[in-house]
């Protein structure tokens, strides 16, 4: 049953006739391949490379490296005869785009979550397939000649900058140019070394049949350096757009109609690159995946979850190079586990983290690597705070958040009621205690509760505490120091929490001075926070800078949707009609409601431009998953409607990143997508109230863990 669903995880671009239109979405939508270690594989669905982050590699490599460019772009042509057609679109130069100039992409779609191209071109029909290999810095690019002659020739351009991917396209370091890159050959295989002042690896190239076995080449040296490369997507965002790319030449391969001939690409050692054949190595990853479907899924015909769950997949990640970390876990029996916030640019967060755990992990059966992911920030509190964030190529996380803390609370709750695992819980159970008396006492960055009225505040000149934290140049957009209302709901959340587990594991009287506290914030956050009958809901931040702040926000929404409600029943409905009339979109809440003051419409433009929208109007579809446990908070057999506020994203998993979701949308009509391509909180949330919003007969996965 769960195969066939598996056989039928498939997306298609539906793409239209007019050759310019058709270029343009495939300009505009991108694929995202990832090996399980924090590396990718990833451009536009054109072949064209529009941002400093594509690359056909991006190895993961050990810090303080990080993640890096090894194969920026592969050059492809069909040649027959003395004609010849790129499959991609070779941007190079700025000037109109000829459409048709390439060969004719007939299809682009998702199988299994793998990007698949059909092209066709002077009676040749070629299919193209990526694939990394799972905890690998390796990709695998097939090629089949599919229908036309018996025999077609494929030439391969493989272009090359190293560098770390968040580097400007035109960073000096590692600059192409013939002198820094040498191409050496050896056993069948072509190695590219660069002069450098860091230890990169070498980047591994050969061209393999699918049995693994030499396939009929001939690489052609032809070193060169492009004058000019341009990253539009680059240009639009403010940064470096202009670049150079290094060429060693091309290989010139032969296709016999039927058969698979791969290129290969890695830093891995040979005898890693070798051990699986490109066949074995696909029907392997295929089997991979189909495990994940399975596990997963309940309703064999489910295709939206089955592919959401294959999305979810690409967050999780064994991070690549923290030795010591991995060492004291192994010494454990347990492994380091932890989620990518999202691609291209983000690493792991705390707070990302523990808002997607439930869906990335316990919605999809993966309740094992769920535990390593709480022992593992565990591991990392100090003072109170789990790390913010874990900066590329860093073993050291910063600290500069007031919420993840509190998230933790939430994910741990998450995972106790799904698997009942009392004893990680029990784990865990100081390290909660800890971070609950830290913050009592009071803790870094301003974070503590106010004894008056028993309340969180937080806030330090300079930094961003809460989940708005956009920064630039050192303004702080949405500063929110004070009491803000998602930090409190949040707050009284963990700390009745931890009254439960204490009275389960230690006893009432060594849970009574939690009790207390919980209660004194209850009584306070209904009494401060509440703005009036007549205006219906909640303020965003009190005795903050400027006083007290009225701006409508989706904050408020937490005081309802948590394990533990924080805010009045009695109010919870004029609070989720003014939620609904005036920050519900079809694809998430708006982070601002439209008529406040610095309200945005659009995020576009420089940093600063898009910092400054970033929390101020523009919509996030994560907070479709509070919104959808608020919903049936109130309405508790409305599983079918609450299920309808999701068909805006499942929609969305088409139109920026193939198969996955972004991070953000325009504020108002047509809502365009923005941000990261594919983010964890996005696909988790929506992946989540999508198995909790499943009709009647379906089982609750938790069932089945």
């Amino acid at each position: 049953m769960i195969r066939r669903l598996f056989d039928r995880v498939s997306r298609a671009l539906s793409l239209p006739d007019d050759p310019v239109a058709r270029a343009e979405m495939l300009l505009n939508v991108e694929w995202l391949v990832t090996n399980g270690i924090g590396g990718y594989s990833s451009c536009t669905t054109a072949g064209v490379i529009t941002r400093r982050y594509h690359g056909i590699l991006v190895a993961a490599l050990p810090n303080p490296l990080g993640r890096t460019v090894m194969l920026n772009h592969l050059g492809e042509r069909l040649v027959r005869g003395s004609q010849s057609a790129p499959l991609n679109i070779e941007r190079r130069v700025a000037g109109p785009m000829d459409p048709k100039a390439a060969a004719s992409v007939r299809a682009v779609r998702l199988e299994g979550g793998l990007p698949v191209w059909d092209y066709e071109w002077d009676g040749l029909h070629i299919e193209k397939r990526i694939l990394m290999p799972y905890r690998q810095n390796t990709v695998h690019v097939t090629y089949r000649l599919v229908d036309g002659p018996d025999i077609a020739k494929l030439e391969l351009n493989p272009t090359i900058h190293f560098r770390g991917y968040e580097d400007r396209v035109n960073t000096p370091r590692n600059a192409p140019s013939v002198s820094r890159y040498e191409m050496r050959s050896g056993s069948g295989m072509y190695w590219v070394t660069a002069e450098s002042p860091d230890d990169l690896p070498w980047l591994r190239l050969y061209i393999s049949k699918a049995d693994g076995q030499a396939a009929n080449y001939a690489f052609v040296s032809d070193e060169r350096v492009t004058s000019e490369f341009l990253y539009p997507v680059e240009q639009s965002r403010g940064y470096e757009f202009r670049g150079t790319l290094w060429s060693p030449g091309r290989y010139e391969v032969e296709l016999c109609r039927g058969e698979e001939v791969t290129l290969v690409a890695s830093v891995e050692s040979e005898e890693v690159m070798r051990a699986l054949s490109p066949e074995v190595a696909a029907r392997l990853e295929r089997e991979r995946r189909r495990r994940l479907v399975d596990t997963a899924s309940t309703d064999d015909k489910d295709d939206t979850q089955a592919g959401l769950v294959v999305a979810a997949d690409q967050f999780i990640i064994t991070p690549k190079g923290r030795v010591t970390d991995a060492t004291r876990a192994n010494a454990l029996g347990n492994e380091v586990r932890t989620v990518i916030a999202g691609y291209h640019w983000f690493t792991d967060w705390g707070r990302d983290t523990m808002i997607s755990l439930e869906g990335l992990t316990l919605s999809t059966g993966r309740v094992r690597e769920a535990s390593f992911i709480l022992r593992t920030f565990a591991d990392y509190v100090r003072q109170g705070l789990i790390p913010n964030m874990f900066p590329d190529g860093s073993n050291k996380g910063l600290y500069h958040t007031a919420d993840a803390s509190l998230w933790f609370f939430h994910a741990v709750e998450a995972y106790v009621r799904r698997t009942g695992d009392q004893e990680t819980l029990v784990h865990l159970l100081p390290v909660m205690m800890d971070i609950i008396r830290h913050h009592i006492r009071g803790t870094v960055f301003g974070i503590g509760m106010d004894p008056s009225d028993g309340l969180l505040r937080q806030g330090a000149e300079g930094y961003q505490l809460t989940w708005m934290d956009a920064k630039v140049d050192g303004w702080v957009v949405t500063p929110r120091r004070g009491k803000a209302v998602e930090i409190n709901a949040l707050w009284y959340n963990a700390l009745r929490l931890l009254e439960n587990w204490v009275t389960t594991i230690r006893g009432q009287d060594a849970a009574a001075e939690f009790k207390r506290y919980a209660e004194r914030a209850y009584e306070s956050f209904n009494k401060r926070f509440w703005i009036g009958d007549d205006v219906g809901y909640l303020y965003d931040v009190i005795d903050g800078e400027d006083g007290d702040s009225p701006l409508c926000r989706p904050n408020q929404l937490f005081a309802i949707s948590l394990a533990h409600p924080v805010l009045e029943r009695a109010r919870w409905e004029p609070v989720m009609r003014v939620v609904q009339e005036r920050l519900l979109t079809p694809f998430g809440l708006r982070s601002l409601a439209p008529g406040e003051p610095d309200y945005k419409p659009r995020y576009f433009g420089d940093l600063r431009a898009r910092d400054a929208a970033y929390h101020q109007g523009t919509v996030w579809a994560w907070l479709i998953g509070p919104w959808v446990d608020a919903w049936l908070k109130l309405h508790p057999d409305d599983r079918a409607g609450a299920r309808d506020f999701l068909e805006g994203c499942v929609n969305a998993l088409d139109e920026y990143g193939l198969g996955t979701l972004a991070e953000i949308f325009d504020a108002e009509p047509p809502y365009t997508p923005r941000g990261c391509i594919a983010q964890a909180w996005s696909v988790a949330e929506v992946l989540r109230c999508w198995v909790k919003t499943a009709p009647p007969n379906q089982p609750p996965i938790e069932s089945r863990s």
